[in-house]
């Protein structure tokens, strides 16, 4: 009799945990399969980026050898669009680095965005490049054709050099921005005691249209302004 009493006390301490654990199952059950009816969603992949990185540090190597490192606060990628595209919303600073791992060209702008497809980088907003010879080249949209290893762009753009400044509209280059000409000049200025209406470090004289990218600008044979040899452009992590 005894031990009878003392199963049926030892099964009613039990009960509650018993009950502990169905709870926590059915609980563990229904979360479950809410959460299945939340990926059953059909995502827009064109508006949805497939991974979201924040404070990037990242560098990019060709063949094993480092040729750029990325900063940039917000990185997103949409590799399932119809075009893939990498965009940089807040920001991007792009360096570029020569077979000996010297930095010879420095980007920066206030946006970004990679088309993967087309290997064509679009810069947007207060974009700032400098070469090794300290050159500064500032506009509001620059396009950056990696496949053809050509810059251009539509926009004004402002050339600080070592003893001239260089305005104008229409800018095409070579991809280590040595050789370059603009299509429309608006003014050659000497550099010592002067400084440009646009300040420097922005420019906000009147835009034309943004170009789609892929357009290129037409070429002014008779404007050509050569600059001297030893610029590439840096990518990061």
């Amino acid at each position: 009799m005894p031990s009878s009493i003392g199963t049926a006390m030892t099964s009613m301490r039990m009960l509650p945990l018993a009950l502990g654990i169905i709870v926590a199952v059915m609980t563990a059950t229904s979360c479950k399969e809410e959460h299945r009816e939340v990926v059953k969603g059909k995502l827009d992949l064109e508006r949805v980026p497939t991974m979201l990185t924040r404070n990037v540090e990242t560098l990019i190597s060709d063949s094993g050898i480092m040729r750029y490192r990325i900063t940039s606060p917000l990185w997103l990628m949409f590799d399932e669009a119809s075009r893939p595209k990498w965009i940089f919303p807040d920001g991007l600073k792009l360096e570029r680095y020569n077979d000996l791992a010297q930095k010879d060209a420095t980007v920066e702008c206030d946006s970004a965005t990679y088309f993967k497809q087309e290997q064509l980088w679009r810069l947007d907003g207060h974009v700032k490049i400098f070469n090794t010879l300290n050159e500064k080249f500032l506009t509001q949209q620059l396009f950056w054709d990696q496949r053809n290893h050509t810059v251009y762009s539509d926009s004004f753009i402002h050339i600080e050099k070592s003893d001239r400044i260089i305005e104008g509209h229409g800018f095409r280059s070579n991809e280590k921005m040595t050789s370059y000409k603009i299509n429309q000049v608006a003014g050659i200025f000497p550099t010592e005691g002067l400084k440009s209406a646009a300040g420097p470090d922005t420019i906000n004289s009147p835009q034309p249209p943004a170009s789609y990218p892929g357009d290129k600008p037409q070429e002014d044979e008779s404007q050509n302004s050569t600059g001297n040899p030893a610029l590439r452009v840096v990518k990061n992590n």
